[in-house]
């Protein structure tokens, strides 16, 4: 059996899961991969401390208070031996961060060669324990970590994900986003002793329907961690998470300043429109074709389908091009979503999954999911959860709070998203009521020249440009009103989907209703959720009246469309897998926020927008400095990727496609990645790397004219060259990369089955291209 996962999905599907690259959706004026000058390079220091086991991301890391070190194995390889064939949460035990100014504490690990290497957690310093396995039996063995139930207790998971001693527990048909339990996230350790060596760890596991485990650790006199198993607990099963319709694809996350957990939903199913388009190209085409995103069909039956409808619907001559909606492989797991609320399991029939069998009963509300989630009271006996619904919805990546405890930074991950800021009107812990948090939500607007080749005149190198943001105002509300807002919809089930878009009754033809309907959206849009033209209305009062002269009934639009009205403003929303944002804890004037960028191609380097750079497939971390006002308006690059047309001795030892950030109380970053090895590499595996910055920041100024300086040098180097020099310098990386592509081919099939070959194939290829969200 193989996870259902990034990896899987890679090799299998027309578009990718958790965002990844693949075929069939990128940008048509692109620019191609080229040697971008600068990538890879790194203002600072770079050492990498861990490669974790084959097919596995490294995600969620944690730094306790003494020092020691703790990361999610999410969806290894099964094929990898023991203890690294399951998804699991470990720490690396004889190991412990040193915060005494001298940054020396760790010895950097080599690249894996081997089979056995690459099929192993490493460390040169410490030994990764694991502390707990996804789908463990928890609660006297009624639930399985990491996995969610319905309402009477039945376990949530796909019929291919049964194991052996399983088969008589009750299971689903139908798709998942992610097999249950395989994919561990963000951890966040919550002390409930003074000295720290005792607490909860809270764990996102990032499926849907989602959880977010709590699991009680402590720690002995020998320094080593422990896990009480039989108090862990998932949160997805509580009465608190069920009141708001549950969580889905819970990502990264972080520790807030009053001491809480706060789980990430990153809701890639919620774009109205596909890549660069906006919602008023639709209204001005009077038809979604190749243009709407996945959004218009989530009560669609059987969701996940809709791209192979539309390729029937081509064939049959009811469409004249086939597209791909964005996000459309991410509505996978919507209609777990309904049993898990308590729906009657009506299209699960005779042994298959009845796709046109609507779903009548219960659905879950798509503007219920896509938010920050806060779990107060985190050690009591059912923590209250709360969502933060004024902060935006969005595929959140993760949040990071700021030292003022109203502002805080997000990062939308996936294809042609953004970041965005949230200021609360008072600092959040202070609102008695989370329900009463106010504040005003943002979207970024860059502004310099140099960052689009159509003002500046030439295409530059991210490496050598900073991005200046300027910040627009969505709109500002409560989050009890934001919350009345999502409950309007909470009744819009399947039926509903048949009933507004079809002639036919769907209980006389399913099929042919289906059919009309989904034409009727693809034309029009999903009548059931808040309309195209709405959309535009909003944006139409907002750009004659500004964000507070709107009318109140369109006060909504920003907050359960975030992305689709940021676009439609002209805001800069064209961040391609914003994957990481942390600053240091009660960060203040002068200390840096991190984001970091995966990918940046697509959107972020073709002839659209504001942002039209060279592509660097590798990714790029951002550095801004927080303001007086807690804001950031300036981004530098401190970390550039590699490209992929790089050869292995350039890239092995750098940063590529940076997954969380985690920044210590030192001012070091922990970069994770989520690259799987790919092109350029000789070796398939994601590594922890930790960043430590350069002793002194450069203003914005000491940093362009360090970029002219260095494009300058560059290009009275290649005019000394000559043609000759250069020919034989490009013959040289010919035959230095095709090396290292042998040997990253013999590498693969080395340590890999048939299955990891086919995925990891699949990675490399679409990756190095093309993005789907």
């Amino acid at each position: 059996m193989v996870d259902f996962t990034r990896r899987k999905l890679m090799a299998t599907s027309a578009a990718a899961a958790l965002g990844a690259s693949v075929a069939g959706v990128a940008s048509a004026d692109e620019v191609e991969e080229s040697d971008t000058p600068g990538a890879p390079s790194v203002d600072g220091s770079l050492k990498r401390f861990s490669t974790t086991a084959f097919g596995a991301e490294v995600t969620g890391p944690f730094v306790f208070h003494d020092g020691g070190l703790l990361y999610s194995l999410q969806h290894p390889s099964e094929e990898n031996p023991e203890p690294f064939g399951r998804a699991a949460v470990g720490y690396f035990s004889g190991f412990n961060f040193q915060f005494d100014g001298t940054n020396d504490d760790f010895e950097e690990v080599g690249i894996p060669e081997t089979e056995e290497e690459q099929r192993d957690v490493r460390a040169e310093s410490g030994d990764y324990e694991i502390l707990f396995y996804g789908r463990e039996p928890i609660n006297g063995g009624d639930e399985l970590l990491g996995v969610t139930q319905t309402p009477d207790g039945q376990h949530i998971y796909r019929e291919d994900a049964l194991e052996p001693d399983r088969e008589e527990r009750p299971y689903f048909r139908g798709t998942q986003y992610g097999l249950a339990g395989s994919n561990p996230d963000c951890n966040q350790f919550v002390p409930t002793n003074d000295e720290e060596t005792e607490g909860y760890l809270f764990t996102n596991w990032e499926n849907s329907p989602g959880d977010v485990s709590r699991v009680p650790l402590s720690q002995d006199d020998d320094g080593e961690w422990h896990a009480d198993m039989e108090n862990a607990m998932n949160l997805s099963n509580t009465e608190s998470l069920r009141a708001h319709g549950g969580t889905r694809i819970n990502c990264y996350g972080d520790l807030s300043p009053w001491g809480t957990m706060i789980s990430a939903e990153e809701n890639y199913a919620h774009p109205r429109v596909n890549l660069t388009h906006k919602v008023s190209d639709i209204v001005e085409a009077g038809s979604g074709e190749t243009l709407l995103g996945a959004a218009h069909f989530w009560n669609r039956p059987n969701p996940s389908e809709i791209s192979t409808a539309i390729s029937t619907y081509v064939e049959g001559g009811h469409l004249e091009e086939d597209f791909s909606p964005q996000g459309n492989w991410a509505l996978t797991g919507v209609e777990f979503l309904a049993y898990y609320l308590g729906s009657d399991q009506n299209d699960q029939v005779d042994d298959q999954n009845l796709g046109t069998t609507p779903i009548d009963d219960v659905y879950p509300n798509p503007y219920r999911y896509g938010y920050f989630v806060d779990f107060r009271e985190p050690a009591a006996e059912e923590p209250e959860a709360v969502k933060y619904y004024v902060m935006g919805r969005a595929a959140w990546e993760c949040p990071d709070i700021e030292g003022d405890l109203k502002t805080v930074y997000g990062c939308s991950d996936g294809d042609s998203k953004g970041i965005y800021k949230f200021v609360a009107d008072e600092p959040i812990p202070e609102y008695e009521d989370p329900m009463d948090v106010a504040g005003t939500l943002y979207a970024p607007k860059i502004t310099n020249d140099a960052a689009s080749a159509e003002e500046s005149g030439e295409r530059k190198s991210p490496a050598y440009v900073n991005l200046e943001v300027e910040w627009m105002e969505l709109g500002h509300a409560t989050n009890a009103e934001v919350e009345s807002w999502v409950a309007e919809y909470d009744g819009v089930t399947q039926v509903d989907y048949l009933e507004a878009h079809a002639e036919t009754n769907w209980a006389d033809d399913p099929a042919a209703a289906l059919r009309e309907a989904d034409l009727k959206v693809i034309r029009n849009g999903n009548q059931n959720y808040i309309s195209n033209e709405d959309i535009v209305e909003w944006a139409e009062q907002y750009e004659e009246h500004g964000p507070d002269g709107v009318d109140d009934e369109l006060r909504r639009i920003p907050f359960l469309e975030t992305r689709a009205a940021a676009k439609e403003i002209g805001a800069s929303i064209e961040f391609n897998k914003a994957e990481g944002v942390d600053s240091v804890d009660d960060a203040g004037p002068g200390d840096y926020v991190y984001f970091g960028i995966s990918e940046f191609n697509d959107d972020m380097a073709d002839d659209t927008g504001d942002i039209q750079m060279d592509r660097v497939d590798g990714g790029v971390v951002y550095r801004a400095e927080l303001e007086d006002d807690y804001n950031v308006s300036t981004l530098k690059p401190v970390i550039v990727g590699p490209d992929f047309t790089d050869p292995a001795s350039v890239a092995d030892d750098a940063l590529r496609n940076i997954d969380n950030v985690y920044t210590m109380r030192d001012g070091r970053v922990l970069c994770c990645e989520d690259g799987f090895g790919g092109p350029a590499r000789s070796y398939p595996n994601d590594g922890l790397y930790v960043y430590e910055p350069a002793s002194a920041g450069d203003t914005a100024e000491e940093a362009a004219e360090e970029s002219e300086e260095s494009e300058e040098t560059e290009t009275e180097t290649e005019e000394a060259e000559g043609d000759e020099t250069e020919t034989e310098a490009d013959d040289e990386d010919h035959t230095e990369t095709d090396g290292h592509t042998e040997t990253a081919t013999e590498t693969h099939t080395e340590t890999a089955t048939e299955t990891d070959t086919e995925t990891a194939t699949g990675t490399h290829t679409g990756t190095a291209t093309e993005s789907a969200d």
